[in-house]
């Protein structure tokens, strides 16, 4: 059930609760039914008996019967007997009833006689001018069982059409009552693909618990967009407040080692300045990924060849990799071109490579692919480096991450996060694989519709 969506448990539950009480409902129904259907029987039986010697007169000293009394009225059979001999004086009895019955007046007594069921009814009935005679009524209740199979027969095929109604109305109903919450489901899906916390649910006026629960994550959403806002400015002031105080201390640092003669002083202003164009380098991509989060940045987009672009690219780094005896290699096909901001896909690109570089192991190889494939463009760069566990491959886009202390000295971990926001301003889908201490492929899948080539 945990598998099942609320709406169809909401389904099953309502038709099985349903189908419960329609069962119950109809069972008792029948049960009234049957025993009502047989009572009506033996009433039309006594009243037909106790009224039909209205139909019979004496003239002379014999007996007239009317002919209602010979009629078969409700089913009922009508017979006049002697008091004494019991004799048959007139009347009809059901063809095949054995007739010779003991009398016994004022009690229905069930009979069978051959394959047909009977109700008896015997009455003495006394005639003036004449002496006392018997009236027996006799009635077949196998009609009357029959019709309540019939209907017992109609109830049972209806009983799927009612579940199946019930169903139906139960899931259009659930639908229905579950529409909001559909809504609120759509709408956070939407603020976490596009991260866009201005969005609201905005479900109106409405005085339920779903309502409420939609007010109150608009307003939760609200305070969030604040915090966040917040949170922007304030990286982007600090970012910038730093730019200055970090330009200066470079100044001082350069002009320290111009001047140091001690090896010792050398190698800690060495330090010094390294971890300056680390923080300098990281103050740089918080400005960009904050400007970014303001919609600050515009893109300026041309058709690019891309090809040669890249190609320039492996050349830059494959001189810079000699330093650490890593092969650069490519297979670059020609004539590709795509809508892109130079600027920024160089970033992209470099900041890809030169991690590559950077993770990867000496005397090992990078090798960067551009081609054509299925009406899409795909850049790979593939490295054979230290790699990245498959638990950690969703959380190396995130800011400031870092998978182990050996990345930490040689990083912010702010660089994929800026690749990221890139890919995605140019509608790339980022695709990574990787193994440790095997190596690790970054694979950029450009959309045909972004796709140009060399007319």
């Amino acid at each position: 059930m945990k598998h099942l969506s609320l709406k169809l448990r909401l389904t099953l539950l309502h038709t099985l609760v349903m189908s419960i009480v329609v069962a119950i409902v109809l069972g008792l129904l029948l049960s009234i039914s049957s025993r009502e259907v047989l009572s009506n029987v033996q009433n039309d039986l006594e009243r037909r008996v106790n009224e039909s010697y209205e139909d019979i007169s004496v003239l002379g000293n014999e007996l007239i019967f009317d002919s209602d009394f010979f009629e078969i009225q409700d089913g009922v059979y009508l017979s006049s007997y002697n008091e004494d001999s019991l004799s048959l004086l007139y009347g009809r009895i059901p063809y095949g009833f054995e007739y010779e019955l003991p009398f016994e007046e004022g009690k229905i007594r069930e009979v069978k006689s051959g394959e047909n069921n009977y109700y008896v009814y015997d009455s003495l009935v006394p005639i003036k001018g004449y002496a006392n005679i018997v009236i027996r009524g006799i009635v077949s209740y196998n009609d009357a069982e029959k019709e309540f199979e019939t209907t017992i027969k109609t109830a049972l095929i209806l009983f799927p059409l009612l579940v199946a109604l019930t169903a139906v109305a139960g899931y259009l109903l659930s639908r229905r009552a579950l529409r909001p919450v559909s809504k609120i489901t759509k709408t956070v899906k939407e603020i976490r693909e596009k991260e866009d916390l201005s969005r609201r649910v905005d479900l109106g006026e409405g005085k339920d618990e779903i309502y409420t629960l939609a007010h109150t994550f608009d307003e939760l959403l609200k305070d969030v967009e604040k915090s966040v806002e917040r949170e922007k400015r304030f990286t982007s002031d600090v970012a910038h407040e730093l730019r200055t105080p970090l330009a200066v201390s470079k100044m001082a640092i350069e002009d320290a080692l111009d001047k140091a003669t001690d090896e010792k002083i050398l190698e800690d202003l060495s330090i010094l300045k390294n971890k300056n164009e680390m923080m300098t380098k990281m103050v740089s991509e918080l400005l960009l990924l904050s400007r970014a989060d303001q919609g600050r940045i515009t893109l300026s987009k041309e058709r690019l060849d891309i090809s040669s672009l890249v190609e320039m690219l492996a050349l830059e780094f494959k001189e810079l990799a000699k330093a650490k005896e890593i092969e650069v290699e490519y297979e670059i096909e020609d004539g590709i071109y795509l809508e892109a901001d130079e600027t920024l896909f160089i970033r992209m690109i470099d900041n890809v490579i030169e991690n590559a570089i950077k993770y990867s192991f000496e005397n090992s190889k990078i090798k960067i692919i551009l081609k054509r494939k299925d009406d899409t463009i795909r850049l790979s760069v593939q490295d054979e480096g230290i790699g990245i566990k498959e638990e950690n491959l969703t959380r190396i886009f995130d800011r400031f991450y870092q998978e182990d202390e050996s990345r930490n000295e040689k990083s912010a971990g702010l660089g994929l996060s800026i690749v990221k926001w890139i890919a995605q301003k140019h509608d790339a889908e980022i695709k990574v694989q990787s193994t440790p201490n095997k190596g690790t492929t970054f694979t950029f899948i450009f959309k045909s519709e972004a796709c140009g080539s060399l007319d």
